[in-house]
C-alpha cells in the first residue's frame, strides 16, 4: 500500500499564499519586495494597460512588470507542482498559455468603454461607458475559457497541466484575508457584524439545504444513498470540496464525487454569468445582502468568491450611477467570502457526522470505529491562511499611524497577485467545463436534480437568509 503523501493541493495553496503574504510583510521593515508585480489599469491607450503595483517601481516599463510577474509565478507554482509529484516543465509550458490568455482577457475587460465608471468618463474623454469596472475581465476570461474548453479541444489539452482553478482561488483567498484585515481597521464594528451574521446564515442554510436536496434525490429521483449524499453536499453546501469530502466519508465509488463535482463546475459557470447582474439591478440598495447571496447560492469556492468580486464591482458602479453613493471596495466581496469560508470550515464537521452515521447506522461493521483524524483530513487548510492573514493585518494596522501606512503598502503589493489568481480561476473554470463530455457521461439526470434544487429553492432560500441577516447592513462610504 502506497504511503499517503503529506502535501496536498489544499496545503500547497496555503503555503504559496502565505509566501506571497510573508514577502509583502517586509514593507513593515521599509522594504517593498513585490511592488514590481503587474497591475492592470483602465485604458484607452494600449501603452497604459500595464504598470507596476507601487510607486517604488513607477519607472519600470509595464511589459517588463508583466514578464517579471509571469516568471515569478511560474517558478513558484512549478516548484509547488513538483512537490506534489507533478512535472514542473510540462506545467510551466501549460501555464504560459493560461497566464497570457487570461491576461489578455483581463486587459480587454479594463478597456475604458467597458470598465469606466461614471466618475471616470471625463478622464477618458467618454460620454458613455458600460461601467462594469475592470472586473469585467473576469467574465470575459470565463467566456473565453468556456469557448476554448468546448470548441478548441487541442488548445485546451495543451493547457491541461495548468488547469487548477481550485488551487488558484484558494491562494487568492489566503491573500484576500490580508486585504480585508487592513480594510476592516476603519470599520471594526461592521467587520465583526459580518462575521457573526455569516456564521448564523450558513448554519441555517446547512440545515435546510442539505435535507431538502437529499430528500428530493431519494424520493423523487430514486438515487441510492451513495449518490444522494454527495449530490446533496455538492448542490447545497460547497460544491467540489463538499462532494469529495462526503464521497470519502461514506466511501462512495470515486466516479460519484467526480460526476457531482463536474456538475457543480458547469452550474457555477451559469450562476456566475447570471446572478451578479441580477444583484446589480435589483439589490444595489442592499449590497451586503447581495454579497451574502453569492456565498450561499454559488456552490464552488472559486465561483462564489469570484461572483462576490463581480457583484462588488457591479453594485458599487450601480449605486454610484443611480444614487450617487460611493461604497468602499471589498465589503460585498467580504460578505461572500465570509459566508463561503464558514461553509468550508463546516465541511470537515459535516463529513465527520456523515461518516459516523454511515459507519454506525447504514454500513455498520463489527469492530469498526470512527477516527477523529477524518475531520482533520477533510478540514480545508487554506481557510487557516485566510484567518491568519486577516488577523495579523488587523492587529498590526489597528495600532494606526505608520503601521496602518505600511499595511496599506503591503496590500498594494498583494492586490495584483489576488487579481491574478482570480483571473486564472475564472479562465480555468471555463476551460474545464466541457459540456458535451459531461452530457455523454450521462450527467443529465443529475443535472435535473440540480436544476430543480437550485432554481426551485436554493437560490430563493439563500436570498431570504441573506436578507434576514444582512438587511440594512451597508458598507462604509469611500472617501
Amino acid at each position: 500500500m502506497a504511503e499517503k503523501k503529506w502535501l496536498t493541493e489544499d496545503k500547497l495553496a496555503l503555503i504559496l499564499g502565505l509566501i506571497v503574504f510573508g514577502l509583502s510583510m517586509l514593507n513593515f521593515g521599509g522594504v517593498d519586495p513585490l511592488g514590481w508585480a503587474v497591475k492592470i489599469n483602465v485604458w484607452t491607450d494600449a501603452s497604459k494597460i500595464f504598470s507596476a503595483a507601487t510607486g517604488a517601481y513607477k519607472d519600470m516599463a509595464g511589459l517588463l512588470s508583466l514578464v517579471l510577474t509571469w516568471v515569478f509565478l511560474t517558478a513558484m507554482l512549478a516548484f509547488g507542482v513538483k512537490a506534489l509529484g507533478g512535472d514542473p516543465k510540462r506545467f510551466a509550458m501549460s501555464f504560459a498559455l493560461v497566464f497570457f490568455i487570461s491576461y489578455c482577457c483581463f486587459a480587454l475587460g479594463n478597456y475604458a468603454t467597458i470598465a469606466a465608471t461614471p466618475d471616470q468618463l471625463k478622464k477618458f474623454n467618454l460620454t458613455w461607458a458600460m461601467g462594469l469596472t475592470g472586473e469585467a475581465g473576469f467574465i470575459i476570461a470565463l467566456v473565453v475559457g468556456i469557448l476554448i474548453g468546448n470548441f478548441f479541444p487541442g488548445l485546451a489539452a495543451r493547457m491541461k497541466d495548468a488547469l487548477k482553478p481550485e488551487m488558484y482561488v484558494k491562494i487568492a483567498i489566503v491573500i484576500l484575508g490580508a486585504e480585508l484585515g487592513v480594510k476592516s481597521v476603519d470599520a471594526l464594528g461592521l467587520a465583526s457584524s459580518v462575521i457573526f451574521r455569516g456564521l448564523c446564515a450558513i448554519v441555517e442554510a446547512y440545515l435546510i439545504y442539505w435535507a431538502l436536496v437529499y430528500y428530493i434525490s431519494r424520493k423523487y429521483f430514486k438515487f441510492s444513498r451513495e449518490w444522494a449524499a454527495p449530490l446533496a453536499s455538492g448542490i447545497s453546501i460547497c460544491g467540489v470540496s463538499a462532494a469529495i469530502a462526503t464521497g470519502g466519508a461514506i466511501r462512495a465509488r470515486p466516479i460519484v464525487p467526480i460526476m457531482v463535482s463536474s456538475l457543480v463546475v458547469v452550474f457555477t459557470c451559469v450562476e456566475m454569468l447570471i446572478l451578479p447582474f441580477v444583484a446589480q439591478h435589483w439589490m444595489y440598495g442592499e449590497p451586503m445582502v447581495a454579497g451574502a447571496w453569492m456565498g450561499l447560492a454559488v456552490k464552488s469556492d472559486g465561483g462564489a468568491i469570484a461572483s462576490g468580486v463581480i457583484t462588488d464591482a457591479l453594485i458599487r458602479a450601480q449605486a454610484f450611477a443611480m444614487d450617487g453613493v460611493k461604497y468602499q471596495e471589498g465589503w460585498v466581496t467580504m460578505a461572500a467570502t465570509t459566508i463561503k469560508i464558514f461553509i468550508d470550515v463546516f465541511i470537515g464537521v459535516w463529513a465527520f457526522i456523515l461518516a459516523a452515521i454511515w459507519c454506525t447506522m447504514i454500513e455498520c461493521k463489527p469492530g469498526e470505529r470512527m477516527k477523529f483524524g477524518v475531520i482533520l483530513d477533510r478540514f480545508p487548510r487554506f481557510v487557516l491562511g485566510y484567518v491568519i492573514t486577516f488577523v495579523i493585518m488587523l492587529l498590526l494596522c489597528a495600532q494606526g499611524g505608520d503601521m496602518l501606512k505600511f499595511g496599506k503598502t503591503a496590500i498594494a503589493d498583494t492586490g495584483p497577485f489576488r487579481s491574478i489568481f482570480f483571473i486564472l480561476t475564472f479562465f480555468t473554470i471555463g476551460v474545464v467545463s466541457n459540456f458535451k463530455k459531461l452530457w455523454d457521461e450521462g450527467i443529465g439526470k443529475l443535472a435535473l436534480v440540480y436544476v430543480v434544487s437550485l432554481f426551485g429553492f436554493i437560490i430563493w432560500i439563500g436570498l431570504f437568509i441573506s436578507w434576514l441577516f444582512f438587511h440594512g447592513v451597508k458598507p462604509p462610504l469611500a472617501s
